[in-house]
C-alpha cells in the first residue's frame, strides 16, 4: 500500500506541541496514523486528515437573552470596547497589532485552524442557497486583550422570540458541542421562544459534560455574601425545575470579582486536551460505528436491487414462455433433450450480462447517495469510494454484503489505535495525580544479634557409628555468651508461633 505523506496540518500542530503539550503532540502523532489507515482504506485523499474535525484552540463562549449583562460582561472581562452583534455568530481572537478588525465569514469557513470551518456546506445542506449567506451569520473580530491570547472566545448572538430557523438551531448547538466552557447568563431563562426551548434541551443532554457555567449578572448593586448564597439557591432551584441539576452558578456584584470564571478559563487547556483526545476516539471508532455500518447497509440495499430487477427480467421471459405455450405449444419444444439444454445456455448468456449491467447502474445511483449521505453526517470519509471498491466481477456475482476493507487486519489496527488513546488519557490522567498500587511485600524477618551467631555456629558433626567410637569424653562446660545465646534462641523460637 502506498504510504500517505503527513498533513501541512497535522505538521504544524506537531511543531507548536513539541515543547508546550506533549499529550497533544502524540494526539498528532496518533491523528497521522489514523489517516494512513483511512488512506489505505480510501477514504481520504493525500492532503487530507481527521485532524481538522474540531479545533484545537481553547474555546469558551457565551449565551444569554435580550438584556445587555452579557455583552457589558465581555467588555469588562477584556478590558477593551468590543464590537457586537445581536444577530451574529462573532469568534474573538487575539492579535498583536495596535487595532482590532473585523473579518467576514469566509474567513472562518476557508481557514481549518479555526471554528465554522466549511460551515457554508453544511448551512448549504441545511437549505439550498444559505451557504452563500455565511457572512450573515459568523463573523471575525480580532482584539488586543491578552486575555484571548491562546484561547478564543465565542459571543453567540441573542436568542431571538420568533420560530427557530434551522440555521440558528445547528449554530447554537456547533457552537456548544466545540466549546470547552460555556458562559450561561441566566436572562436567557427569561425568553420565551422555540430556539430557547431548543437551547435549554441541548443544554439538558449535554449537562454531565460539566461545561456549563450559570452567570447571574448583579453587577450593578453590592451583595454581600449572605445575600449571595441566597441567590445562588434561588437560582438552582429554578434550574432544578428545567432540568439542570449540573453546573456552577455565579454571582456577579459590583465588586467586579470574577476569580471563578478566571479560575474556569485558566483551566480551559486541559479541557480541550480530554476535548482533542475525545474527539480522536470518536473518529477511530467511527470508522466501525459509522463507516462500515453505511457502506455495509448500501451494499445490501445494491444487492437486493439488483436481485429484483433480474427476477422482474427472468418473470417477463416465464411469462412470454407461457403467452407461446398457450398459444403455439412450445413447452414440448424446452423439454427436449437437445434444445432444452440450448435453450438454459442462452437465458444464462443473456442474464448474466444483463446481471452484471443493471448491478453497475445500480452501484452509480447508490454512490451518489452515499456521497449525500456522507454529507449530512458531516463525515470527511469517502463512502462513495469505499463502496466502489465492492464493485467488482465476484462482487457483483457473489451474495456478499461485507465491505472488503472490513477484514481482521483492519479491525486489528483499529483496536490498536484505540488502545493508543486511552494510553494517552491515562497519561493526560498521570499530570494530576499518579496512581502507585501497594505491592504485598513480606515484612523481614528480625534477627537479634545473639540469633545470628547462633545462625554462625558450624553445624554439628554427624554421629558416628557406635562400634567404631571410643567412649564419650566429657563435654567442656558452655560460656556465659553461648548460654544467652542458647537461652534466646529458645525464646525466639517459642514466640515464633
Amino acid at each position: 500500500m502506498a504510504e500517505k505523506h503527513v498533513s501541512k496540518y497535522l505538521v504544524n500542530l506537531e511543531n507548536q506541541f513539541a515543547a508546550s503539550s506533549p499529550v497533544l503532540h502524540q494526539a498528532s502523532s496518533l491523528f497521522n496514523e489514523l489517516d494512513q489507515l483511512e488512506f489505505d482504506l480510501e477514504l481520504i485523499d493525500q492532503d487530507d486528515t481527521s485532524a481538522k474535525k474540531t479545533p484545537w484552540w481553547p474555546i469558551v463562549s457565551t449565551l444569554g437573552g435580550h438584556s445587555a449583562s452579557k455583552n457589558d460582561f465581555i467588555s469588562r472581562y477584556l478590558g477593551t470596547l468590543t464590537h457586537t452583534t445581536s444577530h451574529k455568530f462573532t469568534v474573538h481572537q487575539y492579535t498583536a497589532q495596535s487595532h482590532s478588525a473585523t473579518l467576514p465569514g469566509t474567513a472562518l469557513d476557508a481557514d481549518h485552524r479555526l471554528p465554522f470551518y466549511q460551515l457554508s456546506r453544511e448551512l448549504e445542506l441545511l437549505q439550498k442557497g444559505e451557504g452563500e449567506k455565511i457572512n450573515s451569520y459568523v463573523e471575525l473580530v480580532t482584539d488586543t486583550s491578552t486575555k484571548l491570547q491562546n484561547r478564543l472566545l465565542i459571543d453567540a448572538p441573542v436568542l431571538s422570540t420568533e420560530k427557530a430557523s434551522p440555521m440558528s438551531t445547528l449554530l447554537h448547538k456547533k457552537v456548544m458541542d466545540m466549546s470547552d466552557l460555556v458562559l450561561v447568563f441566566c436572562d436567557l431563562f427569561d425568553a420565551d421562544g422555540e430556539l430557547t426551548n431548543a437551547t435549554v434541551e441541548h443544554i439538558k443532554l449535554n449537562q454531565d459534560s460539566n461545561k456549563f457555567m450559570y452567570v447571574i449578572d448583579h453587577s450593578a448593586i453590592s451583595l454581600d455574601q449572605n445575600k449571595i448564597n441566597e441567590v445562588t439557591i434561588s437560582w438552582r432551584k429554578r434550574l432544578s425545575e428545567l432540568g439542570l441539576h449540573t453546573g456552577q452558578v455565579v454571582v456577579l456584584t459590583d465588586s467586579g470579582n470574577m476569580f471563578a470564571i478566571d479560575q474556569r478559563v485558566n483551566q480551559l487547556e486541559n479541557a480541550r486536551n480530554y476535548r482533542i483526545l475525545h474527539s480522536l476516539e470518536n473518529s477511530i471508532r467511527g470508522l466501525e460505528d459509522k463507516v462500515f455500518p453505511e457502506v455495509e447497509e448500501a451494499l445490501n440495499v445494491w444487492k437486493d436491487r439488483a436481485h429484483t430487477t433480474i427476477l422482474i427480467v427472468l418473470g417477463f421471459i416465464i411469462t412470454l414462455i407461457l403467452f407461446a405455450e398457450v398459444s403455439v405449444g412450445v413447452l414440448d419444444l424446452l423439454l427436449d433433450h437437445i434444445i432444452g439444454p440450448l435453450f438454459l445456455i442462452l437465458l444464462m448468456s443473456v442474464l448474466l450480462p444483463l446481471h452484471l449491467l443493471v448491478s453497475r447502474v445500480h452501484a452509480g445511483f447508490l454512490i451518489d447517495g452515499l456521497r449525500d449521505r456522507q454529507k449530512k453526517l458531516n463525515l470527511t470519509e469517502n463512502l462513495g469510494t469505499m463502496f466502489e471498491k465492492n464493485v467488482t466481477l465476484m462482487g457483483m456475482l457473489l451474495p456478499i454484503a461485507r465491505p472488503v476493507d472490513k477484514n481482521k487486519k483492519t479491525l486489528a489496527r483499529i483496536k490498536q489505535l484505540v488502545e493508543k488513546c486511552k494510553d494517552m488519557v491515562q497519561e493526560l490522567n498521570d499530570q494530576f495525580s499518579h496512581y502507585q498500587p501497594e505491592e504485598a511485600t513480606a515484612s523481614p524477618a528480625v534477627t537479634t544479634p545473639a540469633a545470628q551467631r547462633v545462625a554462625e555456629e558450624p553445624p554439628a558433626a554427624p554421629p558416628v557409628s557406635p562400634v567404631l567410637t571410643k567412649p564419650a569424653v566429657p563435654s567442656t562446660p558452655t560460656t556465659e555468651s553461648t548460654k544467652k545465646a542458647h537461652d534466646m534462641t529458645k525464646k525466639m523460637s517459642s514466640s515464633d508461633f
